[in-house]
């Protein structure tokens, strides 16, 4: 360490010892140290020291001003004996960080390099005391190595996007183009405020890169957001949103124009919300589909495009998240020559890549498979695929009766919304029709009073519904970092889901974080499901008893499990953890 440090400590920190320091440098009262070290004592945590500091609100004694995390990052640089740095991610330049520390030894020392030059390397942590590392970069580098101290949940973002961000340019790079320079050159114009054009060649080259970026994140997702100051990139992984990349307006309003351009809408127009579609390829050379929204905000044309990758729309039931007990029970369902199957759950819970999935399955050359969707998802050459068009007049029950008309043997609804297009689905289904459709309901068994609700008498129902499939989406941990967990119990668990019991293996594992999953601990999604079959038993219960409560009862003695107890069994078997379950599916009666 240098000589203006005020300790002579080495070694992770400790909060005992955070704590400590700050009241021998008079920025806390001997009664805040004592108060902060009973309330940190209560619980042990796995979060860095200063992260746990400032989730405590110490108060400095200055002003009584409560201690945040930027607030104890400077006290400890200062305190330290060294600068302090708040990250920029427009300053770093990832290709040359990537290159000079690898990705895997960052994130084993929790070390950040955020400035490299020919001599030098700057290095950003949150544990100045940990210097064990910095003989071997100096002589891995060839450069000396200087020190910042940074907050720690920056070093654990960045070191996920930064690393990501230089492996996709680096892909970009080998496939031919120079995208990195590209990059930083548009950057540099926009902070210029040169008008860019939608055709330069550098908007052009960075559109290609943002889209390749996109797909080797696995992103669903990509956000164009304009802010006042600047405009930000965004992706949805696995449901959650990750900031990306902060650039000048400049460069997002053309790369907004260039990518209108190639969705064939109007560029010039920004004034009103805006829809199209475009194609393009993956990295392994599949085909990608994307549809495009845009929407008019206080700082400019937000857009956002949606990526239908087919690897992740159409799958086996297996990947979809299916157990062996609930998958028997929906192969059997499908195969039914006539009558009606719902899907159901709110939006983003996998409804539509269920279905369609299902319906490639079934989608053989002696059946016709025909859809009306809202919009179409994402185009099937196994199906034949109709989009509403209310400007038109023409919406599901149009669509349905037009359909009913080109000698279908399978029918997907998008969605049954109303009375009409419900009446709709079971005159097809009378007829002789298999038919697939969705609700928005919670769980399985309110789908039947939802059809109710709308006006479908329960003699109806009875002779045409199969069965309904209610599901969530929840996240899965990254296999390449997850650790068990001893800390849940199968008794644990089992109080979540009373009265059913949780057999079988039990391994529950905890997240940690990796590069490979940006520091989240989690990789990818997986659906859970319950699965009501209408059996005689139910029908009669239709009938004569119609409740939600006694319809859930029935289903589940027909043997339905609940949307909670498939996500306990995914906990017990390590794939993912109570939380996420918990707050994706409804409680249990």
């Amino acid at each position: 360490m240098t000589s203006k440090s005020k300790v002579q400590y080495a070694g992770p920190l400790d909060w005992r010892n955070l704590v400590q320091w700050l009241h021998k440098d008079g920025v806390i009262s001997a009664e805040e140290a004592q108060r902060t070290i009973a309330r940190c004592s209560q619980a042990e945590s796995v979060q860095h020291p200063l992260v746990r500091l400032a989730s405590v609100s110490m108060r400095r004694t200055s002003d009584q001003k409560p201690l945040d995390i930027e607030m104890l990052v400077q006290w400890l640089a200062q305190y330290a004996g060294l600068d302090y740095l708040r990250i920029d991610p427009l300053k770093v330049d990832v290709g040359k960080i990537s290159d000079a520390i690898s990705a895997g030894y960052a994130e084993r020392h929790h070390i950040l390099p955020v400035v490299v030059t020919p001599t030098q390397i700057t290095v950003a942590t949150a544990e100045p005391f940990v210097i064990d590392w910095i003989a071997e970069v100096e002589r891995q580098s060839r450069r000396s190595v200087r020190i910042v101290v940074t907050n720690p949940q920056d070093v654990h973002r960045y070191t996920a996007e930064f690393y990501a961000l230089a492996k996709s340019v680096r892909a970009a790079g080998k496939a031919g183009s120079n995208t990195n320079s590209t990059f930083e050159q548009l950057v540099e114009l926009g902070r210029s405020n040169k008008q860019l054009d939608a055709n330069d060649q550098g908007v052009v080259q960075v559109v290609d890169w943002l889209w390749q970026y996109a797909f080797d994140q696995r992103a669903s997702d990509i956000h164009l957001e304009p802010r006042r100051e600047q405009g930000v990139i965004r992706f949805r992984i696995d449901g959650v949103l990750h900031p990306v990349y902060q650039m000048p307006m400049g460069v997002l309003t053309a790369m907004t124009a260039r990518i209108k351009l190639l969705g064939r809408m109007d560029v010039i127009e920004r004034r009103r919300p805006q829809d199209g579609r475009i194609k393009t390829r993956n990295p392994r050379g599949d085909e990608i589909e994307m549809r495009i929204s845009t929407l008019p905000t206080a700082f400019g044309e937000k857009m956002v495009m949606r990526i239908f990758d087919p690897d992740n729309a159409v799958k086996d039931l297996d990947a979809l998240g299916f157990s062996s007990h609930d998958a028997k029970r929906w192969e059997a369902l499908v195969k039914r020559p006539h009558g009606i199957i719902l899907v159901t759950g709110p939006t983003g819970s996998g409804k539509t890549t269920t279905l369609y999935s299902t319906l490639k399955r079934v989608a053989t050359e002696e059946v016709n498979v025909s859809t009306v969707e809202d919009p179409i998802e994402m185009i099937e050459a196994s199906f034949n695929q109709t989009q509403v068009q209310p400007q038109l007049d023409f919406g599901f029950p149009q669509g349905l009766r037009a359909l009913m008309r080109q000698d279908p043997d399978i029918i997907m609804v998008g969605e049954i919304r109303d009375l009409e297009t419900a009446e709709m689905a079971v005159q097809a289904a009378l007829t002789g029709h298999l038919v697939f459709s969705t609700l928005h309901t919670n769980d399985a068994p309110s789908a039947v009073t939802r059809l109710m609700e709308l006006g479908i008498p329960s003699y109806l129902i009875n002779a045409t519904l199969l069965g309904v499939l209610a599901q969530r989406l929840v996240r899965t941990l990254c296999s390449n970092c997850r650790v068990r967990d001893d800390e849940i119990t199968r008794e644990a668990l089992a109080e979540v889901v009373k009265p059913w019991q949780i057999n079988g293996g039990f391994k529950p594992y905890k997240p940690v974080g990796c590069v490979d999953c940006r520091m989240t601990g989690f990789m990818g999604r997986m659906g859970l499901y319950e699965l009501l079959e209408v059996t005689e038993g139910f029908k009669a219960r239709v009938n004569s008893e119609p409740g939600i409560d006694a319809l859930r009862r029935q289903a589940v003695a027909d043997g339905m499990r609940p949307l909670r107890l498939a996500g306990a069994l995914r906990v017990a078997e390590g794939l993912t953890v109570i939380e996420q379950v918990l707050s994706a599916t409804p409680p249990m009666d």
